[in-house]
């Protein structure tokens, strides 16, 4: 039996349905951390129209930065969108106790250096293990020197969660976490395949009911797989990209995001510009150098309700792209096919160009072309980005 239809039989029992599942209120406030001490006292002001989120609920701080809502705290975190003009000072999410009905929960943020130009490192697969750990501390050493506002790093951060035991996994995680956290610059994540714990069971020897199973591994040790955060005038979604049916993972948004992104950009002036990034990318030229497979785990296609469909791709991409026809969105990052590409549709819709970075692990070839390991170095001038800079790491 399923771990989910446990807990269903579990409430019926108890005379419960899913949707009266109590809810808990939250709330707290978005304040000036003046002292720098972490603690909300009376002299520290608080940050108006700051939006806070459980990934369902968005809802904004009022005139004294309070926010509260009521969530089914069906994740087990709340976070707070980093507002513009400001640095979260320290995670941006906490995890919601499971023992209170009333939670509070705040978040200290301090003021940005104001300036009209900025750049930031968009970085990826990683695949951190002991032995490409050099590669990952060669990274820093490089971020540290360029002095970035910040870093992305567009997933497959562990070399491997897919298809091995709980131990190797929380293993690597606690290694990625460890080391992400010697960087002197602030660094955003979202997933890859290779965080999706255990659904290759038929090699991780995982249950479906384990309860770090599939994405709840990541979210466990990095909190929100999607997300948002505004700097420079730009604001930034992060995106999980990765789905999976049954034992293979596959490129998607799924309906809970797509339903929060509309929330989250209802938020944000339409002029205001959008980058998004996610692992797995919405489109590709990739693809054409890769060797077609329908052997596993690395097959080209899966069957989804009955219709084939790319893995290596976001195949509902349309779907995010319909949802910011109206918004300035310049650019869409991702990772995923270690080779760093640039490409836009002539035809101008959509009217975004579509950026993928190199992998950090190292370099590799594909279809007889080498492949340099490497990041891209952005530069933002007011608002807009005026240099894109791919740096090779030997």
């Amino acid at each position: 039996m399923k771990f989910t239809n446990a807990i269903a039989l579990i409430l019926l029992a108890l005379g419960l349905r899913a949707q009266e599942l109590p809810k808990v209120s939250i709330q707290g406030f978005v304040y000036i951390d003046k002292n720098n001490n972490g603690l909300h006292e009376s002299n520290e002001q608080g940050i108006p129209g700051v939006q806070v989120s459980d990934q369902e609920v968005i809802v904004s701080t009022d005139k004294n930065g309070f926010y509260r809502f009521e969530s089914e705290n069906t994740r087990g975190y709340v976070f707070a969108i980093q507002p513009n003009g400001y640095l979260m000072k320290e995670a941006f999410w906490h995890t919601l106790s499971k023992d209170q009905q009333k939670g509070n929960y705040n978040f200290p943020v301090v003021q940005a250096p104001k300036s009209n130009s900025f750049t930031f490192v968009h970085a990826s697969d990683t695949h951190l293990s002991q032995q490409s750990l050099t590669r990952l501390e060669k990274l820093r050493s490089m971020v540290d020197s360029l002095k970035p506002a910040f870093m992305i790093v567009t997933g497959d951060l562990v070399k491997d969660a897919l298809r091995v035991s709980e131990k190797e996994a929380t293993t690597l995680y606690e290694m990625y976490v460890r080391e992400i956290g010697k960087f002197s610059v602030p660094v955003w994540n979202v997933p890859g395949n290779h965080e999706i714990f255990g659904i290759e069971r038929h090699k991780s020897l995982v249950s479906e009911g384990h309860p770090l199973y599939g994405k709840k591994m990541y979210r466990h040790y990095l909190g929100p797989d999607f997300y948002s955060f505004t700097y420079g005038g730009i604001h930034f979604i992060g995106l999980n990209s990765v789905d999976y049916h049954d034992l293979w993972y596959y490129g998607n948004i799924d309906s809970t995001q797509l339903n929060w992104i509309k929330r989250d950009v209802s938020f944000v002036d339409s002029s205001t510009p959008v980058i998004t990034f996610n692992h797995i990318p919405f489109f590709s030229g990739g693809l054409s150098m890769m060797e077609y497979t329908d052997g596993e785990p690395g097959s080209s296609l899966i069957t989804i309700d009955g219709k084939k469909q790319h893995r290596h791709v976001v195949t509902n991409a349309p779907a995010v792209f319909e949802i910011l026809k109206n918004h300035n969105y310049p650019i869409a990052l991702a990772g995923h096919f270690h080779a760093a590409q640039k490409f836009t549709l002539d035809s101008g819709d959509p009217k975004t160009e579509f950026h993928q970075t190199a992998a950090i692990v190292g370099p590799n070839e594909e279809a007889g072309f080498k492949l340099p390991s490497g990041f891209i170095l952005y530069t933002v001038t007011n608002g807009k980005i005026t240099d894109r800079k791919f740096i090779k790491m030997k």
